[in-house]
């Protein structure tokens, strides 16, 4: 027996243990039992799904005042903050995003 034909040992692949979880899109016996009647009869199988309960609407009023203070205060911080300090603070920001040393 050569080498390459050979069964490779237990040690070989002990550093890639299986992990735990199932892989996605892999169904068990029961789901693929349901998925199979279901294509077949073309009915729902199982419980059905609950319909969401109904969240109060939100205030239009509130959701324009929100939005008009939001839109005032990046450009109110940024008047401030000064050139100096909003320049060293998207420097920090640039920084801790990409991890360099602007």
């Amino acid at each position: 027996m050569t080498g390459l034909a050979r069964r490779p040992s237990a040690r070989h692949n002990q550093g890639m243990k299986n992990k735990p979880g199932r892989k996605p899109g892999v169904l068990d016996p029961n789901q693929l039992a349901a998925a199979i009647l279901e294509a077949v009869t073309g009915e729902p199988v199982g419980p059905q799904a609950e319909p969401e309960p109904d969240r109060p609407a939100k205030d239009p009023a509130a959701v324009a005042l929100g939005r008009k203070g939001g839109l005032k205060g990046g450009p109110a911080r940024a008047k401030k903050l000064g050139k100096k300090k909003l320049s060293e603070a998207g420097k920090k920001a640039a920084a801790a995003r990409w991890g360099k040393d602007s």
